[in-house]
């Protein structure tokens, strides 16, 4: 599964840029305008990593820092700050941030700044999840039920590490088409609920009654492990 980045930045060209140049090089780009917005991606859609702006009009870098780490989220926060902007890089730090880059920025530095910080985070994928019969082998991205594997397509076994990463929270359907496929490719929620039925009728002993993939009333769905 690609890794996603969370860019949060009000400059739109800019986060357009810095969006193409991540997908350019391997990566998933999911873009906010603001603080607020960004604040909810790294609790469902589980980046692995932030780039946020130093200055936004609503909640900046420091504070997006301050946040997720009192929620005890450890998700790695690159601070893109402005030439010439006063900025306390101790303090920065201090706040929870991983590292902080100046505008204007080469490409290759951008880059190279993300992968350094992505090679000191833990490693969370690097295991083997359970729920009934199931095994999914999130490394190696294969699925074992009652000991043979099950094949998926990219997009459906996409689907699913997202249901096991966000297991027992309601999310709605646009969560999980922006967090799965991104609004440009897909921008009908159709497409969710046609993907959640493929995953229980590969995965649940009885697809009509499910008991792991639920559907959340006027929401959208919940998976149980």
């Amino acid at each position: 599964m690609l890794q996603t980045i969370l860019v949060v930045d009000d400059d739109e060209n800019l986060r357009d840029t810095i969006g193409v140049l991540l997908e350019r090089d391997g990566f998933r780009a999911v873009l906010a305008p603001d603080g607020k917005s960004g604040l909810d991606q790294p609790v469902l859609g589980k980046p692995a990593l932030i780039l946020a702006d130093l200055r936004l009009p609503d909640l900046g870098g420091i504070e997006i820092c301050k946040r997720l780490r009192a929620s005890g989220i450890q998700t790695p926060i690159i601070v893109l700050s402005a030439a010439g902007e006063e900025i306390d890089k101790v303090l920065l730090l201090e706040m929870g941030a991983d590292d902080y880059v100046v505008k204007p920025f080469g490409t290759r530095e951008l880059l190279a700044r993300i992968r350094a910080v992505l090679r000191r985070a833990p490693n969370e994928d690097k295991r083997v999840v359970s729920f009934s019969d199931t095994q999914v082998d999130i490394e190696r991205r294969i699925v074992m039920r009652k000991g043979k594997e099950v094949k998926f397509t990219p997009v459906e076994y996409n689907l699913l590490t997202f249901f096991l990463q966000n297991s027992d929270r309601p999310l709605s359907r646009d969560i999980i088409l922006n967090s799965v496929w991104g609004y440009e490719s897909y921008p009908n929620t159709r497409t969710v609920d046609a993907h959640v039925v493929r995953l229980r009728h590969k995965l649940e002993s009885d697809p009509e009654c499910p008991r792991h993939f639920m559907t959340v009333h006027k929401v959208g769905y919940r998976f149980l492990p």
